[in-house]
């Protein structure tokens, strides 16, 4: 099997049951798998509500780590409306032209360091850096912030070994501590500054929610990015006609990164609480139990998708979910999907080869499914210019 092949994990289930039963520190989760069955239940945010107990639509639970509610993902409508409006324009910026030549340059950059080594660990020494780098370019804040955010690793809130780390946590939210602190002192063009100095609902922001919206805002595009980038450079090590293909093709490596994302699905899936008694896909759901919205498995749903498990870069008919679905949507999936266009267009124009040398998998385990999300570790030699 190739190293960038990721199994449907999901299949047997999505196609017998419809769901999968889990259990997540003692609070079930009934994972929805089936691709109509999670767009009407991300749709339907009254009775599967996002604005729960902070912490517990998230699989696994952070309800142990944090108390403080990530905006505007944890919030409902009508609140999350005046959120969302709020923040949506800024994270629209990589649509413009001078956010893509700098995101562009960083590319380069971390090409010109692959180049220049014999091999590297394309996780943490490609991925990793250049995620960060780019998350400087989204904040509009200083580029040597990302060192601090490089060596927190490629996860907030999880360090190897723990699905949890609160202690890793504290680092996140002492450093956002510190830089409202900063902006409140000293305002820059940053997103900070931006949210201390707004107002939702004729109320200023508090430094809670401003707090709220930078955690989500490090945590949300984290270790989703990196498996993006990792997974993408595997795809074309072992496919490398196919990104030549590509060269200068700027349609053609929009559909590219809309079926990397579908066929890769960087977030498993995500919690919803109910907030009565109601049915999925003919099985019981509780009052204030939970379900998760399986955007991994609804990608690969072979009655959505021809031929879902092969990666069609032209695919013409690609409705898929790995950005979420309905109002709660991936706030950053426009800045994501500019980086993935930016890498593509650099690597066609640049990369000769990648030889994948060695690969340690990134598998998560939901109740009786193992699925393959990325890798903790991929070794590569790239040549080009």
């Amino acid at each position: 099997m190739l190293k960038s092949e990721f199994p449907d994990a999901f299949r047997q289930a999505r196609k017998q049951v419809g769901v999968e039963q889990m259990d997540d520190q003692n609070d079930p989760v009934q994972m929805v798998l089936r691709f109509q069955d999670v767009r009407k239940c991300a749709h339907n945010w009254k009775t599967f509500q996002s604005g729960a107990e902070p912490g517990r639509i998230v699989v696994p639970s952070e309800v142990a780590i944090r108390s403080i509610r990530q905006i505007p993902f944890e919030v409902d409508p009508p609140e999350h409306k005046d959120y969302r409006a709020l923040v949506e324009p800024w994270f629209k910026r990589p649509l413009d032209a001078k956010y893509t030549d700098k995101l562009r340059l960083l590319v380069d950059g971390a090409l010109d360091d692959a180049f220049s080594k014999s091999e590297l660990d394309v996780v943490t020494e490609f991925a990793l850096p250049l995620q960060s780098k780019a998350l400087t370019v989204l904040l509009n804040t200083p580029m040597k912030e990302a060192d601090t955010w490089i060596s927190w690793g490629t996860h907030v809130f999880r360090s190897e070994g723990e699905a949890l780390d609160s202690d890793k946590a504290n680092l996140l939210y002492d450093y956002l501590d510190d830089e409202i602190e900063r902006a409140l002192k000293d305002p820059a063009d940053d997103l900070y500054s931006l949210l201390l100095s707004a107002e939702v609902g004729g109320k200023k922001m508090t430094k809670e929610e401003v707090k709220g919206v930078m955690i989500l805002t490090f945590a949300g595009g984290r270790d989703t990015v990196i498996n993006a980038t990792t997974n993408t450079i595997a795809y074309f090590a072992e496919h490398l006609e196919a990104l030549r293909k590509l060269k200068r093709d700027e349609a053609a490596i929009k559909k590219a990164v809309e079926e990397l994302v579908r066929y890769f699905s960087p977030l498993t899936h995500m919690g919803r609480v109910a907030t009565e008694d109601a049915a999925v896909c003919e099985h019981a759901v509780k009052n204030d139990t939970r379900i998760s919205l399986c955007w991994a498995s609804a990608n690969r749903d072979e009655n959505v998708f021809e031929n879902p498990n092969d990666v069609r870069l032209d695919r013409q008919n690609n409705p898929h979910v790995a950005f979420g679905f309905g109002t709660h949507n991936c706030l950053g999936s426009t800045h994501a999907r500019q980086l993935l266009r930016t890498l593509i267009a650099a690597m066609a124009e640049r990369v000769d080869d990648i030889q994948l040398l060695n690969a340690n998998n990134n598998l998560e385990h939901w109740g009786g499914v193992t699925r393959k999300v990325g890798f903790h570790q991929l070794t590569a030699s790239f040549s080009g210019s």
